[in-house]
């Protein structure tokens, strides 16, 4: 495969999905990277993943398509049930297959996190390498890690989720020369909190339902109560689930001081007092018994177990310099559309055709491409962060509702430095500035 010869070197600071996936990209054009993890090892967190067309003809170009649908499970439908368990008519997904393609598939993202991470060579990706500062001279950026290390780049991007340490440290120097927005100041909002788990695997006979074919995904709404709980069954036979605590109002976020341990709210501590306070919450698992999401939190490692604000923000300084967000450290959608990581992956999927286009390692050049990633990239999250937000007030069936609605059906990008896929949608994808400029060099240099 013939590439551009103008190759950046890279510094990708975390290791979540958004920041594997981009190394994934990166790997495929031939772009030079590293990847920066402050975490000491992988710990498998987190709950189900709903996927779909907005990223499949990627996993394809990728190669890695085939490897998804075997640790993922077909979704039909989400269901809705009253805290008595009496059912609304479920959300009906099924459509979506001939309208985009393919089909919506759930995971585990310990799982799909494990996918991801696979693809990527260990001598480029550092555990335990937590960033303390950055810099930049001479036309290269420079971050210094708590191990007194240095690293030297032609571009920094910050993929280190919404309490992102690369924003903080650019967002310091922003004020000091004055020129960072009030609004970029403050700190991220929540008016919902959550823990999160996934149940080792479950014997059948119990749980009937970890043996259907398809997703069981079934959404309890506390209409009297601040809660809702979520669950979803995955290829594994285990189950996915999420409760979630309503606040009355919103506040503002602890949960940076959690990651170091000092504030209890959330930590370990915090974690199982929730897990105390909702585990006789209802939930429907489908085999006609009254049952409850304590025995799910029972099955769950107690290690596994999160508790996480979901905390809502777009921010208006995505660049500066060398230095690029993406994901949840420049925009933290709430997940009531279930667009949050898809946000993340259709971001790298942007910078990654756009760098591979990019004609020089220049500042200029540089600055020019950040531009074109924001004003492809905000618009579109402006519109997923309305509508989660106003979805996320509904007393209704919003939460977690008409994914088909949302502009994720029609946004189904590719990779302009690889082989097209052919799209069989019955309606057309958005064709995105950034992969045609890829596609179009891609095609001068075969």
């Amino acid at each position: 495969m013939s590439t551009p010869s103008v190759k950046p070197h890279v510094l990708i600071v975390g290791a979540g999905i958004g920041g594997l996936l981009l190394g994934n990209l990166f790997e495929k054009s031939n772009v030079p990277y590293t990847i920066f993890e402050r975490a000491a090892a992988v710990k498998a967190l987190g709950s189900g993943m709903t996927v779909g067309p907005h990223l499949f003809a990627v996993f394809k170009q990728l190669g890695i398509y085939e490897d998804f649908l075997a640790i993922s499970i077909h979704m039909d439908e989400i269901s809705y049930f009253k805290p008595d368990m009496t059912a609304y008519k479920p959300a009906d997904h099924r459509p979506v297959e001939e309208i985009a393609g393919y089909a919506y598939r759930v995971v585990a993202r310990p799982i799909y996190y494990d996918l991801l991470l696979k693809q990527i060579p260990s001598h480029k990706i550092h555990f335990g390498k937590r960033v303390i500062s950055i810099s930049e001279k001479n036309e290269r950026v420079t971050v210094e890690t708590s191990d007194n290390a240095t690293w030297e780049g032609d571009i920094l991007v910050g993929a280190d989720g919404a309490y992102s340490t690369v924003r903080q440290r650019l967002y310091e120097r922003l004020i000091a020369e004055g020129k960072l927005p009030d609004g970029d100041q403050g700190e991220l909002p929540f008016s919902a909190v959550c823990l999160v788990g996934q149940t080792t695997v479950l014997d059948p006979k119990e749980f009937p339902c970890v043996n259907s074919p398809t997703c069981h995904f079934n959404v309890a709404l506390g209409y009297e109560g601040p809660y809702t709980a979520a669950i979803m069954t995955t290829s594994e036979k285990t189950i996915c689930w999420m409760t979630l605590r309503h606040l009355p109002k919103t506040t503002k976020s602890a949960k940076e001081k959690g990651a170091e341990g000092e504030n209890l709210e959330w930590g370990p501590q915090g974690a199982q007092a929730m897990v105390d306070e909702t585990r006789n919450l209802p939930v429907q698992l489908n085999d006609g018994k009254k049952r409850l999401i304590g025995e799910l939190y029972d099955r769950t490692p107690k290690e596994l177990i999160s508790k996480i604000a979901l905390d809502e923000k777009v921010f208006d300084t995505w660049y500066s310099g060398r230095t690029i967000l993406i994901g949840d450290a420049c925009h933290k959608v709430h997940p009531s559309r279930g667009q949050g990581g898809v946000t993340a992956m259709h971001d790298a999927i942007t910078l990654a055709n756009l760098l591979y286009a990019l004609p020089s390692s220049t500042s200029a050049d540089i600055t020019k491409v950040f531009e074109e990633y924001k004003k492809e990239r905000y618009p579109i999250i402006m519109t997923c962060y309305m509508d989660a937000h106003l979805t996320s007030k509904m007393d209704g069936r919003g939460f977690f509702g008409a994914l088909i609605l949302t502009i994720a059906l029609k946004s189904r990008p590719q990779l302009g430095f690889l082989p097209v896929i052919e799209d069989k949608g019955a309606v057309a994808p958005l064709e995105s500035p950034s992969f045609l400029k890829a596609k179009e060099l891609f095609e001068k240099t075969q």
